[in-house]
């Protein structure tokens, strides 16, 4: 029996081209995704792709089933709109706050392809640095927020988004570009650049620095643009997320390192009240968010993946 999961699989693959990004995309591994197009194959009795084909392409058969594929995920997505409406009531709103302040268009994406599936959902961004984000969920300041920590804390669900690594950022001249990798004895005699946010939220001084009792020089700047500029300029170096500064790199704006030989890794989640994890809206706006993410950004990975 083909199975909606079923249908998920083959548009992903369709979609990436290869077995690795679609199983990205559906928290699935290669093996457990190869059984999945197995199944269906057995279940009908022809192939549904073109073997030794990179990327993949679909058989005739696998893009007359792509076809009612999308037909059938398109109504099933409006079906559970709908009764989720009528569950409900209302759909109610969406204020988004993100911990890097300044990280906003990463978001836009996954933000602009919500609101046509969910129209009268009052979508708004809460700007502004936080001091403590997750609370503004319990202060009724905020409907979700994007954070990387994710302490135990009374009413407040944790999805997971996805699995990235902060990399040290430097000026193409600076003498430690020489390195493979960073250390902590590294930073020692650096000028640090952060966003002034408490130690426990920057994860270089909580996970490397503050362990070894390294305490560099340090200076704070409100945007991501701000730091990145600083660093270009010599005045100091920087550890972000790789995918947030991910253009900069790419256009050899800064130059980049792993922090220590193994690389230091984090999450990235949303957090909502557990009076709203349950809603259909912010379920869906969360999924959203995965697939975009998955689609758009490069270095990550799902946080059950080492």
């Amino acid at each position: 029996m083909i199975e909606i999961r079923h249908l998920h699989a083959l548009i992903a693959l369709a979609e990436t081209g290869n077995l690795s990004k679609a199983g990205r995309r559906l928290h699935l591994s290669q093996p457990a995704l190869s059984h999945q197009v197995k199944s269906i194959e057995t279940h009908l009795g022809v192939p549904l792709f073109e073997r030794k084909s990179s990327p993949l392409r679909l058989s005739p058969a696998g893009e007359r089933l792509l076809g009612t594929a999308h037909e059938i995920v398109k109504q099933m997505r409006q079906c559970e709109r709908d009764v989720a409406r009528i569950a409900e009531g209302k759909a109610g709103q969406l204020r988004i706050a993100v911990e890097c302040h300044s990280c906003f268009d990463w978001l836009m994406p996954a933000m602009d392809e919500f609101r046509i599936a969910w129209p009268e959902v009052e979508m708004d961004l809460v700007s502004g640095f936080q001091p403590d984000p997750t609370g503004l969920l319990l202060e009724d300041q905020a409907d979700l927020v994007i954070v990387s920590k994710a302490p135990p804390r009374k009413d407040v669900v944790y999805h997971p988004l996805f699995r990235y690594e902060v990399l040290a950022l430097l000026a193409h001249q600076h003498p430690l570009t020489k390195k493979k990798f960073l250390t902590a004895q590294d930073f020692a005699k650096e000028t640090l650049i952060t966003y002034p946010i408490p130690d426990d939220r920057i994860d270089v001084v909580r996970e490397v620095l503050g362990p070894l009792g390294v305490n560099p020089v340090r200076r704070t700047a409100m945007l991501t643009v701000a730091i990145l500029q600083l660093v270009a300029s010599q005045r100091g170096i920087a550890a972000m997320p790789g995918w947030a500064v991910q253009p900069y790199l790419e256009r050899r704006y800064v130059a980049q390192r792993p922090v220590r030989k193994s690389g230091l890794f984090s999450n990235l989640n949303a957090a909502t009240t557990r009076a709203l994890a349950g809603t259909a809206y912010m379920r869906e706006f969360i999924a959203t968010m995965k697939k975009v993410s998955f689609d758009s950004l490069k270095g990550i990975a799902p946080v059950n993946e080492e």
